[in-house]
């Protein structure tokens, strides 16, 4: 089987695409289309929550999305954060996409390397471990980043600032895709509803996460390709040897 076109449940990249090697390489097209969108909270949502932000002295953010709406929720609610407010962030890029927010260079932000969580209780360590933290989260957030916080005996409240929804994709065809590549199972519940009536036939399906993986496999999906492995630590790479291999 011949693979020319790719599908990807994602926004197209605002930088220069990790797919472009594919293009380059064996002349497929790879196609950006989201499953999924945001909508962040409204702040009487919020309010019902009750959760009172300056009770806390540390915010957790996992994601970018999660930075937009807690600026956006805080200036609905006038409410002014301090600078000794402390920012813990998954990664080096959302930690500096708080630069949209506030003066980086004056506030205490910290960022973990491999963008898991244990990297954030690496930063916590002993030293901030008497913080209240505020978990800025969506919806449909797991339940791991709280259950290392229990674990880790920290005093800790959950949030959500926004929520995702299905993507409307029922006037997208899927008919010249081979291959299409869900990011997270609600890329997989969004496209079970878009698409009810979807036969596989000779589509390859290929996933990132065990998640995401189990949540297409219980849609009763055949998953070709998973990422991340120690082998291949990316659905790129994963695409890339699958290509390989149908050469």
């Amino acid at each position: 089987m011949k693979i020319q076109k790719i599908l990807i449940s994602q926004p197209e990249p605002t930088e220069k695409s990790p797919y472009i090697d594919l293009v380059e390489t064996f002349g497929v097209e790879v196609k950006f289309k989201p499953f999924i969108q945001v909508e962040g909270v409204t702040s009487k949502e919020f309010r019902r929550q009750r959760v009172e932000i300056l009770m806390h002295t540390a915010i957790v953010f996992t994601a970018r999305t999660a930075v937009d709406n807690f600026f956006r929720i805080c200036e609905e609610l006038r409410v002014t954060i301090p600078e000794t407010m402390k920012y813990f962030c998954t990664t080096e890029a959302i930690a500096l996409y708080l630069q949209k927010y506030i003066v980086y260079r004056k506030r205490k932000i910290f960022f973990g390397t491999g963008g898991g969580i244990e990297s954030i209780l690496k930063l916590i360590g002993s030293k901030h471990k008497t913080n209240k933290f505020l978990l800025a989260l969506s919806d449909n957030h797991k339940a791991d980043l709280s259950d290392a916080f229990i674990k880790a005996k920290l005093t800790y409240t959950e949030a959500i600032f926004y929520r995702t929804v299905n993507a409307d994709m029922k006037k997208f065809s899927l008919k010249d895709y081979d291959i299409i590549v869900f990011y997270s199972p609600a890329d997989v519940k969004s496209f079970c509803e878009n698409y009810p009536r979807f036969k596989q036939n000779d589509k390859i399906i290929a996933t990132f996460g065990v998640t995401t993986a189990k949540a297409a496999e219980d849609a009763k999906l055949q998953v070709t390709i998973k990422a991340p492995t120690p082998e291949m630590p990316s659905i790129k790479t994963a695409l890339e040897k699958f290509l390989k291999q149908q050469k």
